[in-house]
């Protein structure tokens, strides 16, 4: 995931040598949650099952076995470019120790970060309220 242009001084100097050390030597290339592999294309379920494009064993979430889908299952499918990103488990860009960092996918990342997506969203529609109530009334939310 590209890194935001205000964020950018959080990071060392030599984070793309780190991230690759992460996503390529420790994790061999595949997403350490669910074990989808990098820059392939696969079928992905609507409902998180993949095809396993080395075994052709379908997998859940979570990287398990799971069953064949059925003829409706699949038709919900698509075809997803999977590419591992490197995730902060303490949502922290300054802490850079190999422990605190995972290489997941676009969809582990996402579940990953899902909580800190809600609480910095509440945060900002709290923050926008406040400003509301200290100059003349609540702004109308954002469509």
């Amino acid at each position: 995931m590209p890194i935001r242009p205000e964020l950018r001084w959080l990071y060392p100097i030599d984070w793309p040598i780190l991230s690759r050390r992460i996503r390529f030597d420790r994790a061999r290339g595949r997403c350490e949650s669910c074990g989808r592999p990098h820059g392939t294309r696969l079928w992905q379920l609507a409902d998180g099952r993949w095809l396993d494009p080395l075994t052709g064993i379908w997998r859940d979430d979570d990287g398990r076995p799971s069953a064949w889908p059925d003829l409706v299952h699949w038709a919900s499918g698509r075809e997803r470019w999977i590419l591992l990103g490197v995730a902060h488990l303490d949502h922290d860009p300054t802490n850079n120790r190999p422990r605190n960092l995972q290489a997941l996918c676009q969809r582990c990342h996402l579940r990953h970060d899902r909580p800190e997506h809600l609480r910095r969203r509440r945060l900002r529609r709290l923050a926008r309220r406040a400003l509301g109530d200290l100059f003349g009334g609540p702004y109308p939310e954002p469509p």
